[in-house]
C-alpha cells in the first residue's frame, strides 16, 4: 500500500491526511506538540469529516518511523520547510510535498533542496493547490489553445482577510502566535497568499509569455514589539517576453476576492475562485461578442483531493511532473518572486531576477545596479 507521512497536525495537515485517506493510502501524522495530535483526533478531523479515522497513525515527531514512506508531506511553518524536506529526501521518500510558501524569503536551503532531490531522483511538489484545480486548469487550457488571441496583460488577485485562518486554528490568539505574523518566517500577505504569484506564473506559462524577470512592489508592513508582517502587497511585474502584469495579495479584504483576468488582442478570460458557494467560475469571450461561462462545483476538501490525484499521476509519469504547475521548480520560481517583492519594497525600486544564477539571493539585483540584501 502507498504509505504517507505528514509533518504537522494543524489545519493543512488534516486536509491532506483526509485527501490521502480518500485515495486509499496509509497515513501517519506527526507533530512536536502532543496537544496538536489530540486536537486532530478529537476536534479538527471529526468536525470536518464526520468522524475520526482510526487507520491514521499519530506520532510524536521524535517517534515516527524514518524511511519506508512513498510520500512525505511537510505541513509545518515555512521556516521549518527546508530542513524537513531535505531530510525527507535523504530518508529515501519517493516523493515530497512541501506546503506553500516553499521557504522563507531569504531562500536559505532552496537550491540545496533542488540539487539533492535531483540527485536522489525524488519528485518534489509545492502545495499551490489552486493551480491544479479544475477551474484553473480549464483557464490554462484556453490560453494554450489561444482561444482569445495574443495575451497583452495578466492580473491576479488573492485578497482575503485572514480571519478565516484563525477560525480554522482557534487555539491561536492571532498572528503573533504563529509564523503568519512575521514576513521573514514566510508569513504575511506575500508569503501566505502567494497563490496569486503562482497562478500568474502558471497562466503566463500557458500563454507562452515567459517567466517573471522584473518585480516592482509596494507593501504595507505592520510592525510592533510582537509582529512584523506585510498586510498588503502590490506588485507590477514584467515577463521574459516583455509583458507587464499585476499581482495583488493581502490579508485584509472582506469579502474575499480571488480573481484573475487575462486581456488579449481579441478577447479576455476571467477566473473566479469561490465567487459562489462551492463554485469556481471561468468566463471568456471575444471582444464585443457573447461570452461563455464555465462553472465548476467543488468543496474545500476537493481541492486537496485533486492535489493528491495530481501527485499520484505525476509520480508515475515524468512528462506530467515536468509540466506540473506545482513541481519543485515552479514553487522555487514563486519563492524567487516573493523574495524579489520584499527586496523591492525595502529599496523602493524594481528588482531583476536572473534564473541562471539559481535559487538564491544572487539571482536578485536592484534595477539601479545595487545588490543589497535584507
Amino acid at each position: 500500500m502507498f504509505k504517507v507521512k505528514i509533518f504537522g497536525a494543524g489545519s493543512i495537515g488534516n486536509h491532506l491526511a483526509q485527501a490521502a485517506r480518500r485515495m486509499g493510502w496509509s497515513v501517519d501524522m506527526c507533530d512536536i506538540d502532543i496537544e496538536a495530535l489530540e486536537r486532530t483526533k478529537n476536534d479538527i478531523y471529526p468536525s470536518r469529516y464526520g468522524e475520526w479515522d482510526d487507520k491514521i497513525g499519530l506520532y510524536d515527531c521524535n517517534d515516527i518511523p524514518v524511511g519506508g514512506y512513498d510520500l512525505v508531506i511537510i505541513g509545518t511553518p515555512p521556516d521549518s520547510h527546508m530542513s524537513l524536506a531535505r531530510s525527507a529526501v535523504k530518508e529515501g521518500a519517493r516523493a515530497v510535498l512541501v506546503e506553500k510558501p516553499l521557504c522563507t524569503p531569504d531562500l536559505v536551503g532552496a537550491q540545496k533542496l533542488l540539487n539533492e532531490a535531483k540527485e536522489a531522483n525524488c519528485t518534489v511538489f509545492v502545495g499551490y493547490d489552486h493551480a491544479i484545480s479544475k477551474s484553473a486548469a480549464y483557464m490554462a487550457k484556453l490560453l494554450v489553445d489561444e482561444k482569445v488571441g495574443e495575451v497583452q496583460t495578466i492580473d491576479v488577485e488573492f485578497r482575503e482577510y485572514w480571519g478565516g485562518i484563525f477560525m480554522a486554528h482557534h487555539w491561536l490568539d492571532g498572528p503573533s502566535d504563529t509564523y503568519l505574523g512575521f514576513w521573514e518566517r514566510g508569513g504575511g500577505a506575500c508569503g501566505e497568499h502567494s497563490h496569486a504569484i503562482n497562478l500568474f506564473q502558471m497562466f503566463a506559462n500557458a500563454a507562452n509569455v515567459g517567466r517573471i524577470i522584473e518585480v516592482n512592489s509596494n507593501m504595507e508592513y505592520v510592525k510592533d514589539s510582537k509582529i512584523n508582517y506585510d498586510s498588503l502587497c502590490l506588485m507590477q511585474v514584467k515577463t521574459e517576453d516583455g509583458m507587464i502584469g499585476r499581482i495583488v495579495q493581502d490579508v485584509i479584504t472582506q469579502p474575499t476576492r480571488k480573481w484573475a483576468r487575462v486581456q488579449s488582442s481579441s478577447g479576455f478570460i476571467e477566473w473566479y475562485c469561490g465567487n459562489k458557494p462551492g463554485i469556481d467560475t471561468v468566463i471568456f469571450g471575444e471582444n464585443n461578442k457573447s461570452t461563455k461561462t464555465e462553472e465548476v462545483s467543488k468543496t474545500r476538501p476537493d481541492d486537496f483531493y485533486e492535489e493528491m490525484k495530481h501527485i499520484n499521476l505525476a509520480i508515475k509519469n515524468k512528462d506530467i511532473y515536468d509540466k506540473s504547475p506545482i513541481s519543485l521548480e515552479k514553487g522555487l520560481d514563486t519563492a524567487l518572486v516573493i523574495a524579489a517583492a520584499h527586496l523591492s519594497a525595502k529599496n523602493n525600486c524594481a528588482v531583476l531576477i536572473d534564473y541562471s544564477k539559481g535559487y538564491t539571493h544572487d539571482a536578485l539585483s536592484l534595477l539601479e545596479g545595487k545588490n543589497e540584501k535584507f
